[in-house]
């Protein structure tokens, strides 16, 4: 039988290191049951033996004002974790030290692994491990997860430590253990086995004993017992507990934590007085976006994508000549050359500037300045309803927009998170991609990275505009105050950084394997075949081409009324990539492909102008996100009225701004 190992810890503690360390790429990703909150799981064999290596939330603590505390503290109370593996950021002991007391208190076999040692090092700081270890009576395992040390200690500890029995720690004031032993008798709670949940009680009162079996009014009142002992405390009953842990660990690192005194001016903070200066800061976050983008599509992003390509053509060709000898009918020829190989060869196409994309994006939050990218905004965000809380759901929208919209569960009232769904499709994730470099790629070829960060650019904006407008009808619940660490600037790793990389670019290729690949083969019939399923020479008189030129009409004053563009843009709602696909089955990109390396180039060029083609990529930024996106905002909303009014409202708003830009520019340029 496996035996789950649960990886707990604060956020930034690298806790996610330590699991990509342990489990490498074998990892699988779902939600917690009820929730939409990520649950990574990793598995590790050891011994002939199985370990679940489970991923848990990074929390601070293990109250309940948060899903992601309800998750930790539910899974480590109820679920078969044997052993706890508390990460402990030793830069940060005396924040960190409170959760471990926390899960001290729930009785479970545990070790501390004691991370980011080399920082406390470069400090000029000695901790005497032994005596902490002694203090909290618990085995503590020093490691830099960052480099792999310590990492195989701090596993076979764990394993060690399974079965372990662990005794509560005595540093609460008399008057608290004498509040702890009358509930404890009267609630028939066991005290070494049931402290954690005592303690609760005397923090949260009858919060805690939901789903026990206690006799509900003996609950109440003990409670009200509870509440008359710290009648006269300055501080309330909760915070009494806060306090004396905090004592306790001040006491505890008082002996075995020797700091440095010399007032020295870390090289963080020294890189912060100018990356989150007041004046410089959005500036130099501009600057450094930009830069992102012509990494991805300067000369590095070329040059891969060029030899990509022709191994691209190789497949495709080979594959079309395969078929040839076999002798297959045409219309298996072409299904599989212009429909399958056409619209899911257009969209792997992009695979190198994608990567690139999501390497530079996975440095940047890896080295710590997009905690610093959320903070800056701040300020601004402010102006219009949200706070810098807000920008970390619409960061994560650069890679997709169904975690982003997940994400604002950690937002405090109802106002902001419905405010922040709102505007997160209008954040251009990866799906979006291929649409840019495509028509970048066409009409802006001297020009393709300042043309795509203006695209970037132009989310960012139409959301700042369309907080100011929203803010006036959307008034449930007042902005939140944004408290946030800045962790320590680090140097990403490659492990760390391949991994990262990796799962964004296999959810990019497994979609295009899976659900863009069942739509190329849809739209492919739809466009082989008219309503009476006879195959038509001119795909104009298609199903797809009678329901595109039915709709055409609508996007002509944004410069782009012909009927493939329309019914990509339709398409689009399945999947974004599926964009770029589409537009590859329609113009025959399969067969074109054999003949020409420039692939949709041409046609596009046939059909679109520069500023057309701007409008187009406008549109594709800002209208409906894809079905993926739309369920998970309804479930998210959880109500149909504000799911449809905001779906509804971004194409109204991504129709006005490439309607805009197309007239406008038609007058400009004459």
């Amino acid at each position: 039988m496996p035996v789950n190992i649960a990886l707990v810890g604060n956020p930034n503690s690298g806790k996610t290191t330590l699991f990509n360390e342990l489990t490498g790429s074998n990892q699988s990703v779902g939600n917690w049951p009820g929730v939409t909150v990520e649950k990574k799981v990793g598995k590790v064999k050891f011994n002939q033996i199985t370990y679940n290596i489970i991923d848990l939330p990074g929390i601070y603590s293990l109250s309940t004002m948060s899903v992601d505390e309800v998750i930790t503290r539910e899974y480590i109370e109820k679920g078969d974790v044997d052993v706890i593996i508390n990460i402990v950021d030793a830069s940060n002991l005396e924040r960190n030290l409170f959760l471990t007391l926390q899960l001290l208190e729930i009785g479970k076999p545990m070790i501390v692994a004691l991370n980011m040692m080399d920082v406390l090092e470069a400090r000029h700081e000695k901790l005497n491990i032994k005596l902490l270890s002694k203090y909290l009576n618990v085995p503590i395992i020093p490691i830099v997860a960052s480099k792999a040390k310590g990492v195989k200690a701090c596993f076979q500890n764990a394993v060690l430590q399974k079965d372990k029995v662990m005794e509560p720690l005595d540093f609460y004031s008399d008057k608290t253990k004498s509040i702890i032993s009358k509930v404890s008798q009267e609630l028939e709670w066991d005290i070494d086995t049931q402290l954690s949940t005592i303690i609760r009680f005397i923090e949260e009162g009858p919060e805690a004993s939901l789903g026990l079996d206690v006799n509900l009014f003996k609950v109440a009142d003990l409670n009200e017992w509870v509440e008359q002992q710290f009648v006269g405390d300055v501080l309330d009953r909760d915070m009494v507990i806060s306090d004396e842990k905090y004592n306790y660990i001040t006491s505890v690192l008082k002996g075995a934590l020797t700091k440095n005194d010399r007032d020295i001016d870390s090289i963080s903070n020294k890189i912060d007085k100018v990356l989150t200066h007041r004046v410089l800061a959005i500036p130099i976050f501009l600057f450094i976006m930009y830069l992102v983008f012509f990494i991805a599509f300067g000369p590095l992003g070329s040059f891969i994508k060029d030899y990509f390509e022709l191994g691209i053509e190789w497949v495709i060709i080979q594959i079309a000549a395969l078929l040839r000898m076999m002798n297959v009918s045409d219309i298996v020829y072409n299904l599989v050359v212009d429909g399958i190989l056409g619209g899911v060869g257009a969209i792997l196409s992009f695979l190198p500037e994608i990567s690139i994309l999501f390497l530079m994006l996975s440095i940047l939050e890896s080295s710590g300045y997009m905690a610093r990218a959320a903070f800056i905004m701040d300020r601004l965000f402010r102006r219009f309803g949200l706070s810098g809380r807000s920008f970390i759901p619409m960061l994560m929208g650069f890679g997709c927009s169904v975690p982003a919209l997940m994400a604002t569960r950690t937002l405090e009232n109802e106002r902001e998170r419905r405010l922040t769904m709102f505007i997160i499709p209008f954040m251009s994730c990866g799906a979006k991609f291929p649409v840019y470099a495509i028509f970048a790629a066409a009409f802006f070829s001297q020009s393709q990275a300042l043309v795509v960060f203006s695209i970037y650019i132009i989310g960012i904006i139409i959301a700042i505009i369309s907080g100011i407008v929203l803010k006036r009808f959307i008034n449930k619940g007042k902005t939140t105050n944004f408290i946030m660490e800045l962790p320590p600037y680090r140097l990403p790793t490659f492990k760390n950084l391949f991994i990262h990389t990796w799962d964004r670019v296999r959810g990019f290729v497994l979609n295009a394997g899976t659900v863009i690949l069942l739509a190329m083969i849809v739209i492919w019939f739809l466009h082989t075949f008219n309503f009476q399923f006879q195959i038509v020479e001119n795909s104009a008189e298609s199903i797809f081409g009678i329901i595109g030129q039915a709709i055409a009409i609508i996007f002509k004053p944004l410069g782009f009324g012909e009927w493939r563009a329309a019914m990509s843009l339709v398409v689009g709602f399945v999947a974004k990539e599926a964009v770029v696909g589409t537009l590859g089955v329609l113009y025959g990109l399969g067969e074109g492909v054999i003949e020409s390396p420039e692939m949709l180039v041409g046609p596009l060029r046939n059909v679109f102008t520069p500023l057309s083609a701007y409008s187009f990529m406008i549109f594709t930024l800002l209208y409906l996100p894809c079905v993926a996106a739309f369920a998970t905002m309804k479930r998210e909303m959880n109500s149909w009225k504000w799911t449809l009014l905001a779906v509804g409202y971004q194409t109204g708003v991504a129709w006005l701004v490439a309607f805009v830009v197309y007239q406008v520019g038609s007058l400009i340029l004459g």
